[in-house]
């Protein structure tokens, strides 16, 4: 996907939230936003690409996935209203990274400091699944992001997909790097820090625990003022 980069986080935001490149990806995010879950019945979904969130001036940014398609493909912000945001932002209180422990819509007044967050994906796609090209035709807002961004010194990255994904932006490098909970490595001036995703498969079988997470984002903060 070629375009010329955007001048600003606003310009790039209306980009983002317009997007229709991905049929399938539209097809799926506009028939759940139709459908919608019972539990939410009364809602007007979002139901179109999530753009970023946080701090413009953030040295930290957090990469995920993708939108979750009854969170933020339904609330319009970035793991906003469901089970992954709540671990996220929790654990982004805790470290002072966030104003609340909470987010469950775009009006409830969380406010980031020194952090951003994107997804690698900015539609929900089916089955939480993007295909590669998918994937490759959105990774071109991350790094128009980080273009945007020039105080940001660490990528927290969510998950294997996420890791890769911010590796395709970075580099290429070789050997690649391999994910791992922890993990670090620098990478085109930015140091890539991993952690297992926040999912309710990890956060409730205890793959992933409150002390690693809240870990993870001490260290972020760490190699940020380094």
């Amino acid at each position: 996907m070629t375009r010329a980069p955007a001048a600003s986080l606003a310009e790039l935001e209306a980009r983002i939230v317009e997007c229709r490149a991905c049929p399938r990806l539209v097809a799926w995010r506009e028939e759940v936003a139709r459908v919608k879950r019972a539990a939410f019945a009364d809602w007007t979904y979002w139901g179109r690409p999530v753009p970023g969130f946080g701090d413009p001036d953030a040295h930290v940014f957090v990469l995920g996935l993708a939108p979750a398609a009854h969170g933020a493909n339904r609330t319009g912000r970035v793991f906003t209203g469901d089970r992954s945001g709540d671990w996220l932002y929790a654990s982004l209180h805790r470290t002072g990274f966030a104003n609340q422990p909470t987010s469950v819509s775009k009006d409830d007044g969380l406010e980031l400091r020194d952090l951003w967050i994107a997804a690698a994906v900015r539609c929900a796609p089916p089955a939480n699944k993007p295909t590669p090209e998918e994937r490759d035709r959105c990774l071109p807002y991350v790094r128009d992001e980080l273009a945007l961004m020039p105080n940001v010194r660490v990528i927290v990255c969510l998950g294997a997909f996420a890791w890769d994904a911010a590796l395709r932006v970075l580099g290429p490098v070789r050997p690649k790097p391999r994910f791992a909970h922890g993990a670090e490595v620098e990478v085109g001036g930015k140091i890539l820090l991993g952690c297992y995703h926040v999912s309710q498969q990890n956060t409730f079988t205890g793959v992933l625990t409150e002390e690693m997470t809240d870990a993870v984002f001490v260290r972020a903060r760490e190699l940020a003022q380094a």
